[in-house]
């Protein structure tokens, strides 16, 4: 780990990779109640291969769950920017599509989607909480030399926490950013299994995401938001006092605000584990 409360923004020293990730597609939904293992076996088995994993410049995804503990830890209870109401969604997915190829690939994916529901390939027993597309914005990691964000989806790590943070009292989105670098992210990452943050901005709805043939739950965050997703070596509830404390710090500083902060685990690919503890 570094040895300072300086944050790295790049990974170290190595040769530059030219596939970096530039947009991401979050989805979160949850199934209805008794249908939680044939939708995991769905999604897992099917549709995340073929509405996603198998399209154009699409190079990694995984799934995160939310069991009732880690329900319980979200807040803001009211007027969550992602989870409305604050116990929705059980079931989350995140892809990355390669840089300069944000419309190649979600022009397929809409097309792929009408097809698979018109080959009765869908899955009528499940609402979307928020699926939302979102724009690559920056990294910020813990280590001097880190896991890229970029194959951080394939790394293994044990947990993911999703934090949406927007600007308050006048402040701007260049404001909230200097507060995070300066004095919100040191201490979140410090001595601490939270590897790594990656930063994103969502992409109003359009054409494509319009016309979905599925409600896709709450609207995409405010443009002057930013959806941080932060990679963690190890279970939240261990940790979810320092997110807790971020929160507070930054509502204190007038900068701005946490709307919607959520933990999730990796789901077991292959099983059924958790289907049982989601409610």
């Amino acid at each position: 780990m570094t040895t300072d409360q300086s944050l790295v923004t790049e990974p170290g020293a190595g040769p530059t990779h030219p596939v970096l990730v530039g947009s991401m597609l979050y989805t979160l939904v949850d199934p209805d109640r008794g249908h939680e293992v044939a939708y995991n076996r769905w999604y897992e088995r099917d549709h995340y291969y073929g509405g996603c994993m198998t399209g154009p410049w699409c190079f990694a995804g995984s799934r995160w769950v939310a069991t009732r503990p880690l329900k319980d830890l979200r807040f803001p209870i009211e007027n969550n920017s992602v989870n409305d109401p604050v116990e929705s969604g059980s079931y989350l997915a995140v892809y990355w599509v390669e840089s300069g190829h944000h419309d190649n690939h979600f022009a397929w994916g809409a097309d792929q989607v009408r097809k698979l529901y018109l080959a009765g390939r869908g899955f009528q027993e499940r609402r979307h909480a928020h699926t939302a597309l979102y724009l690559h914005q920056s990294n910020r990691y813990r280590d001097t030399d880190p896991v890229p964000v970029d194959v951080s989806l394939d790394h293994g790590y044990a947990a993911l926490v999703s934090v949406v943070v927007e600007p308050s009292g006048g402040r701007t989105k260049s404001d909230l950013a200097a507060w995070i670098d300066s004095d919100g992210l040191p201490s979140l990452f410090a001595g601490g299994p939270v590897a790594s943050c990656a930063q994103w901005t969502a992409v109003p709805r359009d054409d494509m995401t319009s016309n979905a043939p599925m409600d896709l739950g709450s609207p995409p965050i405010d443009p002057e938001a930013t959806m941080q997703l932060f990679f963690l070596e190890d279970d939240p509830r261990g940790c979810w006092q320092r997110f807790l404390d971020y929160a507070r710090n930054l509502e204190a500083s007038g900068v701005g605000r946490v709307t919607s902060a959520a933990p999730f685990l990796r789901t077991v690919v292959g099983t059924d584990r958790y289907t049982d503890e989601l409610w």
